[in-house]
């Protein structure tokens, strides 16, 4: 694994860290939080690209006695972005048809979380593990058995994502007296969380590593 970081590295975390900033805070306009709540989200265009770099940073620093850690890191900032990404798509859907519930809400979190799988696969794959891919001879062949091999990492992921979802949100139920929109979105951060584990693993020794 190449331990070292360049500038497009950086670049790059800083770009994910303002792309997060703006899909937060079109999530929380669309939770319908007070003003109050909104104005204080226009520091993180400033601040997410900010904390990112930063981050990225420390995880290189680490990197050097724990190698896997600025893998991670790269992976953790792709899953922050794909996090919001799901949770954009989603809320869009919910806003346009007023539903955050039952199956309605399960096919609209698995069409959220489409979006971001497709979204994780060039992110991961030019980015993330780029250094064990373009490492990995015969790309031709590489490439098809890659896609497959990702495609079925992403669906059991996407059954870890839905499921988790949906026990959270149409079993468990809203907790503590909160709005059936936010209970939709602790489910599905719940559920992006595990997916998350699930996806790393299943990407770094599956479908990225070296042959």
């Amino acid at each position: 694994m190449n331990l070292s970081i360049t500038k497009k590295d950086i670049l790059v975390a800083a770009i994910i860290g303002e792309v997060v900033a703006w899909l937060v805070i079109l999530t929380v306009e669309g939770l319908r939080f007070n003003v109050q709540v909104v104005n204080l989200m226009v520091a993180l265009p400033v601040l997410f690209p900010i904390l990112s770099v930063v981050g990225f940073y420390v995880a290189a620093l680490i990197a050097k006695k724990i190698p896997v850690v600025l893998q991670l890191a790269k992976f953790s900032l792709v899953g922050a972005l794909n996090t919001f990404v799901d949770l954009g798509v989603l809320n869009l859907l919910i806003i346009i048809s007023n539903v955050a519930v039952g199956f309605t809400f399960l096919a609209f979190k698995g069409a959220s979380f489409i979006v971001a799988v497709i979204n994780s696969y060039f992110w991961n794959k030019f980015w993330t593990f780029k250094s064990q891919a373009v490492a990995t001879a015969e790309p031709n062949k590489k490439t098809g058995v890659e896609f497959i091999q990702f495609l079925v990492v992403s669906v059991i992921g996407l059954f870890i994502n839905v499921g988790i979802a949906g026990l959270v949100v149409n079993i468990v139920g809203p907790l503590g007296g909160l709005d059936i929109r936010v209970w939709a979105n602790v489910g599905a951060i719940t559920a992006t969380a595990a997916a998350l584990i699930w996806n790393f693993l299943g990407y770094k020794y599956l479908v990225f590593k070296r042959r």
